[in-house]
């Protein structure tokens, strides 16, 4: 017989403890279980007693017999020893429960726990094993039975030979160990409290990642650059861009902040995104989520904001272009509803981007390194995600079309000379091209947030049947479907949420933009010489 140090015995214990689950069992719930199946007992210590067939997760939260095996460890040498005959059923009945019929759940008897602990507990202490605090015996109910009791035994399980009754059921998702949280943070993954999905994606593999990442900060650069060359040509000359085209300047803000966003988390990587992995406490790197991570937050609120406030608008500038066409409103009677523009198109996304952290919906997004909404919650995902941007698009295309449907009216119906006519032409082109640049990329956007939205829970079962093995956790029940996303899916995305900015470069792009440029580097700013510009404008426009 091996016998081992009391020392050696006490670390042992404190580091299965660990792996054991640590959460009291609850008395009042042990009346049913929902057991995916019945399986054959391989638990040494287990075999020879009164039946031969467990479910797992056990009452101790286990979820296989290797795990359950490793926390059982600690107790052999009481077993060998034979310090009391009630000590192995006990054990037993806590970590390989008797499969019973209709995943009935029964739990040993309070005396036989109580007698298994008088009798071994100083070979106990010579081993430095202290009585778990999850099998204390007034947690059982006042009895004393034996385990199992006749009850409890399924027919044919006895050792008969046969083999054992299936029991199948959905036993639905089970966090895995690694993936816990502290449930003070409100984490939650997969309708599961105090989980989180694993980092830096749960879908793709590091290279993948790394791919992914370089194109998203290369548009990011490019969509950076053309936003800011659009809001530095206003603050050129300002008095140039006045309503209804005003709002064109506040879109490029905006994205100029959302491109700004997704170059950050280009250069921060997965240290905003992601929980650093703590092997000491069996945990990996987790998704972050909520608003516990004060880089990730703010992150979170500058990219949710300013890609609501460039759909605002949007909105806006559609509303402003029907005033003009439509309502036949002069600059001035527009610049007069700007405080009220202002107050809608900043102050809708301010109260989202609010509700979201009241919410908790913050989350980290591992391929892009930034934080959002709606990267692993559907809800989050289609109502301030999905709902608002289709709003937007809605109301701005309705506008649109209304006002360019006015502006063709006045061109065909009202006698205007050639040089008027012309103008107009170009100026409804204009609007045509820019609009066109602006949906495309929107839509398509939208459209992939349907198809990500209407796959995803096909695509979590995919994974859940993929990793279940390695995290040791029920494995999905009569699987159907499996289908796994494509990486281009969401590059494409990502893509598009940063080209849908560049557009505003197209409506400052002309001669006079850069004359204005040109004068600004040379310094002369005189305003004889900006007179001049616009006549020899007028001149080229006419020949």
């Amino acid at each position: 017989m091996r016998w081992t140090c009391p020392r050696t015995m006490g670390v042992a214990w404190m580091l299965t403890s660990a792996l054991s689950a640590c959460v009291a069992i609850n008395v009042e719930s042990a009346g049913s279980h929902s057991a995916f199946t019945c399986e054959p007992v391989t638990l040494r210590m287990c075999h020879g007693l009164a039946y031969n067939t467990t479910f797992m997760p056990n009452l101790l939260n286990h979820y296989d017999q290797q795990t359950a095996a490793l926390a059982m460890e600690p107790f052999h040498p009481m077993v060998n020893l034979e310090c009391s005959s009630d000590l192995r059923p006990f054990l037993c009945a806590l970590y390989a429960p008797v499969c019973t019929e209709y995943g009935r759940v029964t739990l040993p008897c309070r005396r036989l726990c109580q007698r298994a602990r008088s009798d071994c507990y100083k070979l106990m202490d010579i081993f430095g094993v202290s009585w778990p605090e999850e099998m204390t015996c007034s947690r059982f109910p006042d009895c004393d039975e034996t385990y199992p009791r006749a009850v409890d035994l399924l027919p044919n399980a006895g050792g008969t030979g046969r083999p054992p009754p299936s029991v199948q059921r959905d036993y639905g998702f089970w966090c895995p160990r690694e993936l816990k949280m502290d449930p003070e943070l409100g984490y939650s993954f997969l309708g599961v409290r105090d989980c989180s999905p694993p980092c830096p994606n749960m879908y793709f593999s590091r290279h993948e990642l790394a791919l992914a990442r370089y194109i998203i900060g290369g548009v990011s650069i490019i969509c950076l650059a053309a936003t800011l060359f659009t809001f530095l040509t206003f603050l050129i000359d300002v008095g140039r861009f006045r309503y209804p085209e005003r709002p064109i300047v506040f879109y490029a803000v905006c994205y100029m902040m959302v491109a700004l966003v997704f170059f950050l988390g280009f250069l921060l990587g997965e240290r905003v995104a992601c929980n650093a992995a703590a092997p000491g406490s069996f945990r990996a790197a987790t998704v972050t989520q909520g608003s516990h991570n004060k880089a990730c937050t703010l992150l979170f609120m500058t990219l949710y904001f300013f890609t609501m406030a460039g759909g605002a608008w949007w909105v806006v500038l559609t509303v402003t272009w029907f005033l003009a066409a439509v309502a036949k409103w002069g600059s001035e009677a527009i610049e007069k509803k700007a405080l009220l523009f202002h107050a809608a198109a900043w102050g809708v996304p301010g109260a989202l981007t609010v509700a979201l952290l009241a919410l908790n919906k913050v989350e980290g997004d591992g391929v892009s390194g930034v934080c959002f909404a709606g990267v692993h919650d559907v809800a989050a995902l289609r109502w301030f995600l999905l709902a608002p941007l289709a709003l937007a698009v809605g109301v701005g295309v309705a506008l649109l079309l209304a006002g360019i449907a006015a502006l063709n009216r006045v061109r065909m119906e009202i006698p205007l000379e050639k040089e008027n006519q012309d103008k107009l032409v170009k100026f409804m082109i204009r609007i045509g091209v820019f609009s066109v640049l602006y949906l495309v990329p929107l839509l398509t956007v939208i459209g992939c947030y349907l198809y990500e939205q209407s796959y995803r829970p096909v695509w979590e079962l995919t994974w859940v049947q993929d990793w279940c093995q390695q995290y040791h956790i029920p494995c999905p029940f009569q699987v159907e479907r499996l289908s796994r996303p494509s990486l281009a899916l969401f590059v494409l995305k990502y893509l598009m949420m940063l080209v849908v900015g560049v557009p505003s470069v197209f409506w400052v792009g002309s001669k006079k933009t850069c004359f204005e440029w040109a004068s600004f580097f040379h310094g002369h700013r005189r305003k004889e010489w900006s007179m001049e510009v616009l006549i020899m404008l007028n001149r080229e426009n006419n020949s």
